[in-house]
């Protein structure tokens, strides 16, 4: 199945929306990390091979490196090189890791993105701290984190294509009553959460991931007992969008007005209750103001 698609057929605004995003600039999957999961995929990668792919670039060594020392991995002892990193990581970590650090700087025509970043960063840290202590079902860590990296990818490509696109995102921040896509789809021929499922599949993201992308404003496909997207995803979307909200409830940074219309969806989907949730607004504080 295309990770662009349910498994229902496509409707015709899915159509619409997947001859949109033609001329919506996607960044295609960048070589370096065409030619690393090519490698990768093979039955017995060469982690040679794969370690001197890195090393061509010197800012995704350092990024993984980075990466593979940071608190979140928790590691004993500091990773020095890519091999190492590859190794203590493990491929799929490393890639999505890879894939995160490349995605930062597929933008550069794109200005003031750094709080945006900065709040990707955040989200996808708390992300795989709540995935590791609320023990979620089928939910590895380092998917959540992926997750919390990419979720958003969309917005930085329309930002770089449409000139009124940052207005449009203010207006679907605040909206309370209409869902983001909806208020994205009045302006514009497409939805950040379409590109960002485009631009994920295309970038080798598990297929989960990518319908996690694509639903993460709809709350039907979250909350509905005959929906057809993957509990996985399901989960990952509750799981980033409570991140999201203690993110917010703590710092007050990137205010939405997504948890007042998702939030008691994403609870229930996590089995978590109001005196669950009042703990996890302390227990996460510290995970919350970490982007290392």
């Amino acid at each position: 199945m295309n990770a662009a698609q349910q498994d229902s057929p496509p409707t015709d605004v899915d159509n619409l929306f997947e001859r949109s995003i033609i001329d919506v600039g996607i960044p295609p999957c960048p070589v370096i990390l065409d030619r690393f999961m090519a490698e990768a995929n093979k039955d017995e990668p060469d982690y040679t091979r794969l370690a001197g792919i890195i090393s061509s670039d010197v800012g995704i060594s350092a990024g993984l490196i980075k990466t593979a020392n940071s608190p979140y991995f928790g590691l004993r002892q500091r990773v020095r090189s890519v091999n190492e990193a590859l190794t203590v990581l493990g491929l799929k970590p490393a890639s999505r890791a890879v894939a995160g650090i490349i995605l930062r700087n597929s933008f550069p025509n794109v200005p003031n993105l750094e709080r945006f970043w900065d709040a990707s960063a955040r989200i996808a840290h708390l992300s795989g701290w709540l995935a590791q202590n609320l023990d979620i079902r089928g939910l590895r860590a380092e998917d959540a984190y992926t997750y919390g990296l990419f979720r958003d990818c969309g917005i930085p490509v329309l930002l770089g294509r449409f000139p009124n696109y940052a207005a449009v995102l203010d207006e679907a921040n605040r909206d309370a009553e209409h869902s983001f896509t909806e208020v994205e789809e009045t302006a514009i021929p497409t939805n950040h959460a379409m590109v960002g499922c485009i631009l994920a599949q295309s970038w080798w993201l598990p297929e989960e991931i990518c319908l996690a992308i694509r639903n993460h404003h709809d709350l039907a496909a979250i909350e509905s007992v005959n929906s057809t997207l993957p509990m996985l995803s399901r989960r990952l979307i509750a799981t980033a969008q409570l991140a999201e909200h203690i993110v917010q409830q703590q710092l007050g940074l990137s205010l939405t007005q997504e948890w007042p219309k998702l939030g008691a969806a994403c609870l229930q989907v996590l089995d978590i209750g109001a005196t669950q949730l009042d703990t996890l607004y302390i227990d996460a504080a510290p995970a919350a103001n970490a982007t290392e």
